[in-house]
């Protein structure tokens, strides 16, 4: 993860300034479907871009939320554990329906705070930046400070772990993996492009809301991870789930800092509490992007009862599109209840789904409107097509890589899922375009020139 999260990040920001290019061009809350459709216009492929990039964006979407809210119910049960008396001590451990039930309750309150006027959800979200930036630091001081035994810069930076459940020894595979984590986090920025309309100056003001939380992002993570990894000692009991937080390793670092130097983890709860604030920030405004992508893809007649979702009420919220936004991740968290195999499938969708809907517009800009497209205020000049292959070659990569096994041996409950998750909402998207869409389906509705 060390290593893991800046090279990510380095191949994010690219995906970023590429992304950032194209929608200072085409400011709008349709973002990257809209922009798939005008890149392809001249080639008449238009519609069938359009088509392909928002349902891969809106399905990724819906999974990122549902990912987000289930983490953090997760994350509750933990809390609500190691407060009660960690495992050891007979604390309560929450049942998965309880879990659900969390996951249920966030979801309901993302929508009641989504469903607020817009000057409310931006007070929101500004609390939320600061939030995000304060917690962060205090927790990348406060853990390894408070920490008795603290690891060496050699085993930060050097030591692989290959004594691991996961039967993978080699460690190269090892740092393959850990760049999975980084990009599963590095995603969602998307969602500047999607409140555009909603932006002043949305030309410039939408890029740099792309690139500067892919920045501040880079910067900011690498510490917390660097901070909490010096905190890191005997690994194979952090992930152990006989330890006092069952086996959620973050949980268990925090805790163990405290408990060590304090005789009781009280402090490495509260610390927990600032993750799980941060978290639910992180999953109102999936909600609120989300919405706004389900908004503008119904306006032009791509959903089922598109007339529904994309109504408006007085404070030109897209009410129904929230609620949708919610009702959907609720439905997609409901597979944990008989399996997790089939629910971290379905969540997996996630990050490859986004990044293939952002690829796509990006291949298209480099490809087929290379000679014709025309630039807004924030431009690459000379090295956008040179930043845009970078970027749609790293997205192939990362398609590979998190379709690879991560537990040997591989049978049905350890199968990577992935491939087939990703593959079957091709399948779906490709099939309702062939045997309905392309007759009716005309691509965004054009409000911009040029």
């Amino acid at each position: 993860m060390v290593y893991g999260w800046p090279i990510a990040g380095a191949f994010t920001l690219a995906v970023g300034l590429a992304m950032a290019e194209i929608c200072s061009a085409y400011p709008t809350s349709g973002g990257l479907y809209f922009w798939s459709a005008r890149l392809c216009a001249r080639r008449r492929w238009g519609p069938f871009a359009a088509w392909l990039t928002g349902w891969f964006n809106i399905v990724g979407q819906w999974a990122v939320t549902t990912s987000v809210d289930y983490s953090l119910a997760q994350l509750i049960q933990v809390i609500i554990l190691l407060a009660t008396g960690g495992k050891n001590g007979g604390g309560y451990l929450a049942s998965k329906y309880v879990v659900i039930a969390f996951h249920a309750a966030i979801l309901l309150s993302h929508a009641v705070i989504n469903s607020l006027p817009i000057t409310v959800l931006s007070f929101f979200g500004q609390f939320a930046a600061a939030w995000n930036m304060l917690g962060v630091f205090v927790l990348m001081i406060a853990v390894p400070t408070v920490a008795t035994e603290r690891a060496s810069a050699d085993f930060v930076f050097t030591h692989f772990n290959t004594d691991n459940g996961a039967r993978i020894h080699s460690n190269f595979y090892i740092f393959v993996l850990g760049l999975l984590m980084s990009q599963y986090t590095l995603t969602g920025y998307d969602a500047s492009a999607h409140m555009t309309e909603e932006t002043k100056n949305a030309d410039k003001n939408g890029p740099i809301g792309i690139i500067s939380a892919i920045g501040i992002s880079i910067v900011v993570g690498w510490g917390y991870i660097l901070g909490i990894t010096f905190a890191v000692k005997d690994i194979p009991y952090l992930l152990s789930p006989n330890n006092e937080a069952g086996g959620y390793a973050i949980a268990e670092v925090f805790y163990l800092a405290f408990k060590s130097r304090y005789g009781n983890g009280v402090g490495g709860i509260i610390c927990l509490g600032i993750v799980a604030v941060a978290i639910y920030f992180c999953g109102m405004s999936s909600v609120t992007s989300n919405s706004r992508m389900a908004y503008a893809f119904s306006r032009d007649g791509a959903m089922p009862f598109s007339s529904v979702w994309h109504k408006v009420n007085n404070q030109e919220v897209p009410i129904n599109a929230v609620w949708l936004s919610v009702s959907v991740a609720l439905c997609m968290a409901l597979p944990s209840l008989g399996s997790l195999v089939a629910f971290q499938a379905m969540v997996s969708i996630a990050t490859i789904g986004l990044y293939i809907s952002y690829a796509l517009p990006i291949l298209f800009r480099v490809t087929l409107a290379r000679k014709h497209f025309s630039p807004g205020p924030f431009n690459l000049g000379r090295y956008g097509v040179l930043v845009g292959w970078v970027a749609v070659l790293w997205v192939a990569t990362i398609t590979v890589l998190f379709s690879l096994p991560v537990t040997y041996p591989v049978t049905k409950d350890t199968l990577n899922y992935t491939p087939v998750a990703v593959g079957g909402l091709f399948f779906l998207v490709l099939s309702s375009w062939l045997l309905s869409a392309r007759r009716w389906f005309k691509g965004p509705v054009t409000n911009l020139d040029g």
